[in-house]
């Protein structure tokens, strides 16, 4: 990796076919974990299936080992970050060429609902994909996906 690379700079990525003028559009949030990538295998069939355009967003966000050791998470999680990133593009690119999906692959960084809003308004999402958080705080707090749902700005289909 090059030095002056930041992973948790924006990026726009586009795979797959050219997309349909009066295609429908699906977002999908991923972030690697099991439900995440279930719910970009469902995001994958619906977007194939309805002959829509796919945009998948990867959120990438700080975790709680950058407020022990600001400079040794800070390397880790760039690290980390940018083999997921890697990782998500491949796999994300061969289903869209496998599948014949167009595809819009986002990177940012912040909040995960935040963004994941800001992203649904901003290409006019039909609906939202998801998975079930699998933090038990989330409960008590409300996961993503719950906040994705009470927002009602679309709807959501939350894959466990």
């Amino acid at each position: 990796m090059s030095a002056g690379v930041n992973v948790f700079e924006s990026s726009v990525d586009s795979f797959g076919p050219a997309p349909r003028p009066s295609a429908r559009t699906i977002l999908v949030g991923v972030d690697g974990s099991d439900t995440a990538m279930r719910a970009a295998a469902s995001a994958f069939g619906l977007a194939r299936r309805q002959g829509a355009r796919l945009v998948v967003t990867f959120v990438a966000c700080h975790s709680f080992l950058a407020a022990l050791s600001p400079a040794v998470a800070s390397v880790f999680e760039h690290e980390a970050t940018a083999r997921l990133h890697a990782e998500l593009t491949e796999q994300i690119r061969s289903f869209a060429e496998e599948l014949d999906v167009p595809v819009t692959f986002v990177k940012a960084f912040g909040d995960p609902f935040t963004l994941l809003r800001e992203s649904a308004d901003q290409c006019q999402a039909d609906m939202v994909v998801v998975g079930a958080s699998q933090q038990a705080g989330h409960r008590f707090a409300g996961s993503v996906a719950t906040r994705l749902i009470r927002s009602g700005h679309w709807p959501v289909l939350v894959v466990p």
